[in-house]
């Protein structure tokens, strides 16, 4: 009996050594909020938004619209002082009258020595003599005709008009302001597409791609829903923040989605369906180390990697909510070895 108490005694003190000797392991919780986050903030604004302004210099005399009017095709926008340009067209029109009596002169001129050729009463020379007055005559009516569609084109363009439907967000000029040719009056919007921008980190970019899709909420209303698809990532980080721009563009929006409204980012795909655990506790070929504490041992269990990058990985399948993942230290574990208990990094 004695010896089967100490025999007991002796299993007991190897696996109270073996457990003491099981090295601790760094590792994660598995959990759908791990490793990036699962919504953003983001702005409705228009897919299209242009600077407007004259391709001329002049002093603005009218700008009728003010932020956030809603503006239709054509309507006016802004107005230069055109008295000039009046006076100009005039002057052109002028010219066309002018230039059209020289030619009825000229031609009738050389219909009557052509008939007098005909007769032999005028000479050769005569006729060529009017038949050359009349070609000056034509060629300065052509002349005078493209001033006056000059002139009219320049005073078309000192009205500034819109070229889509949309509403000003912006306006940089007053009436009484002289202007640059090219200097911008105001900023238009196209209310037709819209999408939303959302800033994000280098690192959350980099495990999103064009075609990915998203629902959008508005703050203020977040019964209201729509789909939206990413169709650009701003190649260039902003220089402040380090942060890359994405673009959604809003798939069949209501109108509560006005521009500037606020608005929750959330990717389209279930919460369940991935998991973001950090790179390092990826194998080759795509695996990770799952801990069982029923006897503490590891399982190495194949993964499908959706998207990585140098912080994280997403997990497709091969995981699930709970599973205790080890991140560092993987390339020296065996399959069924006994580990120790969890510690901080």
């Amino acid at each position: 009996m004695r010896n089967l108490v100490v025999a007991l005694a002796m299993c007991f003190s190897t696996a109270s050594l073996a457990q003491e000797a099981a090295r601790p392991v760094v590792s994660v919780i598995v959990d759908t909020a791990d490793g990036i986050p699962l919504s953003y903030t983001g702005i409705v604004v228009a897919k299209t938004e242009v600077n407007l302004g004259f391709p001329m210099i002049g002093t603005v005399a009218a700008r009728p619209v003010d932020v956030g009017a809603v503006v239709a095709r054509g309507d006016e926008l802004a107005q230069l002082s055109n008295e000039d340009l009046s006076s100009d067209l005039r002057s052109a029109e002028a010219g066309v009258i002018v230039a059209k009596a020289q030619l009825r002169s000229a031609s009738s001129a050389r219909d009557r020595i052509k008939q007098l050729a005909e007769k032999g009463v005028a000479s050769a020379s005569q006729l060529e003599d009017v038949e050359r007055a009349l070609v000056s005559a034509e060629a300065r009516l052509e002349q005078a005709q493209a001033s006056k569609a000059s002139a009219q084109d320049m005073l078309d363009l000192a009205t500034l008009t819109a070229p889509f439907d949309g509403v000003v967000t912006e306006t940089l000029a007053e009436a009484g302001a002289t202007l640059s040719a090219g200097q911008t009056v105001l900023r238009l919007a196209d209310v037709g597409e819209r999408e939303v921008v959302i800033d994000v980190s280098d690192e959350d970019a980099g495990l999103l791609a064009r075609g990915d899709r998203f629902s959008v909420r508005l703050l203020a209303n977040e019964t209201v829903a729509a789909e939206a698809v990413l169709t650009r990532i701003d190649p260039v980080a902003e220089r402040n923040t380090r942060t890359q721009r994405l673009h959604l563009e809003l798939e069949d929006p209501s109108a509560a989605f006005r521009l500037g409204a606020l608005a929750r980012v959330e990717p389209a795909r279930g919460i369940d369906e991935r998991f973001a655990v950090p790179a390092s506790a990826l194998l080759d070929p795509p695996a990770v180390w799952v801990v069982d504490r029923t006897g503490n041992t590891v399982e190495r269990r194949s993964v499908t990697v959706e998207e990585s990058n140098d912080e994280l990985a997403i997990i497709a399948s091969g995981l699930k909510v709970g599973d205790e993942v080890i991140i560092k230290g993987v390339q020296s574990l065996e399959q069924g070895q006994v580990v120790g208990p969890r510690v901080s990094q």
